[in-house]
């Protein structure tokens, strides 16, 4: 179990100690979101209207969830990018030699990049009070439970897609390939119930669409008047859990498997 857990707490203090040594990724990643929500929240305002809601909301309002969620996101896909990092530099390669488990090496990085990403979201859910009237100590509490669920997800799959990669650029490539249309297509610009019918089954099926769908209902406190086309939360959590244990678990099949093919290659030269 020592064996287990003392790398595990030495990967996620290492995380820790680069990100607060590099303080530039914080502004990147807090303010990037934040400025799509003033400008794009501002530029659409008065042309929104969500249909059957109970009061007015606005654009702003409606969009703020999308960014916390934004946040995450980037968080996430910049952190992964120190697996790549790790491995240029032979840190990697000193961890993979070493007697500790293959689990131990993406329980660590992996809940390193989650307390990143958790934490960097936590920065403008802290500020929902005064763009949701509604939110409460409570659903704040429930909000940053479910943004470190959706870290979990998001970090895992960035981990497993980042193993595989030998350049940063080759990841930033795939990632804006895959995570920006998640995010996209996950409610966070636009409700379900206004879109096409390929766009709206397409939404139906990305896991990151109950992830911006949980945090609007926990910063409403669960309330249904706010919930128009939402699934409940829930169904959102539960769907989420999975999606985190799916991606946790292909990380760290991601990690037994590079390292099988490693040796596999070295043993052929040999």
């Amino acid at each position: 179990m020592t064996n287990n857990i003392l790398p595990v707490i030495a990967l996620i203090r290492r995380e820790l100690l680069r990100f607060v040594r590099e303080r530039s990724r914080m502004v990147g990643v807090v303010a990037s979101p934040i400025l799509f929500w003033i400008v794009i929240g501002s530029g659409l305002n008065r042309s929104f209207q969500l249909e059957g809601s109970a009061g007015e909301i606005n654009y702003l309002e409606y969009f703020f969830p999308g960014s916390v969620v934004l946040i995450v996101l980037f968080a996430a896909i910049f952190s992964s990018i120190s697996v790549i990092e790790d491995r240029k530099e032979g840190f990697m390669q000193s961890v993979l030699v070493a007697p500790i488990s293959r689990f131990s090496i993406a329980a660590g990085k992996v809940i390193g990049i989650t307390i990143l990403a958790s934490v960097q979201g936590t920065l403008l859910v802290l500020a929902s009070p005064l763009i949701i009237p509604e939110t409460t100590v409570g659903s704040l509490i429930l909000t940053v439970a479910t943004l470190f669920v959706i870290a979990l997800g998001l970090s895992s799959l960035g981990f497993a897609l980042a193993w595989s990669m030998s350049s940063t650029q080759g990841f930033h490539a795939i990632m804006n390939l895959l995570l920006i249309p998640m995010w996209m297509l996950s409610g966070a610009l636009f409700p379900a119930s206004g879109a096409s019918t390929w766009v709206a089954t397409i939404m139906q099926w990305n896991p990151l669409t109950y992830g911006v769908a949980a945090v609007r209902e926990s910063l409403y406190g669960l309330r249904p008047q706010h919930l128009q086309g939402l699934e409940g939360f829930g169904t959102s959590l539960l769907i989420l859990l999975l999606f985190a244990a799916g991606t946790s678990a292909a990380a760290v099949w991601r990690v037994a498997h590079r390292e099988r093919g490693t040796s596999i290659v070295k043993g052929r030269r040999e």
